[in-house]
């Protein structure tokens, strides 16, 4: 929706120092401040996807610097933004959403040094988060090359799990499963960015993995190839999938991109439903020459990411998936 708002705006032109814009639908904008440094900004917040108050102020900040590594910088900073309805929502329960994101603020190692509050009619939190990071080492969506190979750093089925909680039908365990996933922060990316053999670099979130990969595609005129077998479902996710569970913005999703994808034969009837759930705060995304393939998951080992695997390639052709 932003893309199609702010398209024909002559930005890049305007700003020459403006590295990474709207132009790509990339994680975050990137300037020039100096040859050897370069600001990211970004922005994220969303109404709870939990209840508990601390566990959505964790989510949402996590999610909101998510986007600050996924193009390869170092967060620096944050503003918290927040919105609830006065007098309906007590300051007990609006302090444990901002202690969640501070908390997690705190672990990425940046301050929240300020923010903005009004009066919303439901809850809403998230983050202006700021990077630095090398221009020379910033890892933009639209940089990979023919050769690729394909690294998944989360497992999928956040969104499926979510909706199985807001029907109150998640148990204890699959909670704390999602809960884990979703406060990952996915500090891969700063390393990630000081390996040259990384070409291209993005998030997993609301579009579902086929449709961020499909940005990828796009922008670096690359076709697909994933193995279904080979992408990381996270347990409770699979057994509610099997049992039936999608989510609409699953469907929304496969509507507005379906066309691009070419699903196999023989999967099961949830092979669509589960590569276009949505994410909150989801894993990296990494497009790296094959020779760079153990080094990248080392990283993601090393940083406590039991899921990442390489899930498939990228070759010369038309912008498409196909799933096999």
């Amino acid at each position: 929706m932003l893309g199609e708002i702010l398209a024909g705006t002559p930005i890049g032109r305007a700003w020459p120092d403006l590295l990474v814009g709207h132009d790509t639908s990339d994680d975050a904008a990137v300037y020039r401040l100096s040859e050897s440094q370069a600001l990211v900004a970004t922005t994220d917040f969303f109404t709870p996807v939990v209840d508990d108050p601390y566990d959505f102020g964790r989510i949402a900040a996590t999610n909101a610097i998510s986007d600050i590594y996924a193009m390869g910088a170092r967060p620096i900073m944050a503003l918290a933004l927040l919105g609830f309805p006065l007098g309906k929502l007590s300051t007990e329960v609006v302090q444990r959403i901002v202690a969640g994101g501070r908390d997690v603020c705190e672990k990425a190692g940046i301050p929240i040094g300020g923010g903005h509050s009004i009066d919303s009619p439901e809850p809403l939190y998230g983050l202006v988060a700021l990077g630095l990071v090398d221009p020379a080492k910033v890892k933009r969506n639209d940089r990979a090359q023919a050769g690729d190979v394909l690294i998944l750093g989360k497992a999928l089925g956040v969104g499926i799990m979510g909706a199985a909680l807001k029907k109150g039908e998640l148990k204890d365990k699959a909670y704390q499963q999602m809960l884990e996933s979703m406060t990952q922060l996915n500090t891969p990316g700063i390393p990630l960015a000081e390996n040259p053999g990384v070409h291209a670099l993005t998030d997993v979130t609301g579009y579902g993995l086929l449709g961020h990969l499909l940005e990828i595609c796009r922008g670096s005129k690359l076709a697909a190839r994933v193995s279904f077998d080979a992408v990381p479902i996270l347990p409770a996710a699979r057994h509610l999938l099997e049992a039936g569970y999608g989510t609409g913005a699953s469907d929304r999703n496969w509507a507005s991109y379906g066309p691009a994808v070419e699903l196999p034969e023989g999967k099961p009837a949830w092979c669509a439903k589960i590569l276009t759930d949505p994410q909150t705060s989801g894993g990296l995304l990494v497009a790296c020459a094959a020779a760079a393939a153990p080094a990248v998951l080392d990283v993601f080992k090393r940083e406590g990411f039991k899921y990442a695997i390489q899930i498939g390639t990228l070759s010369a052709g038309e912008p498409r998936i196909v799933v096999t």
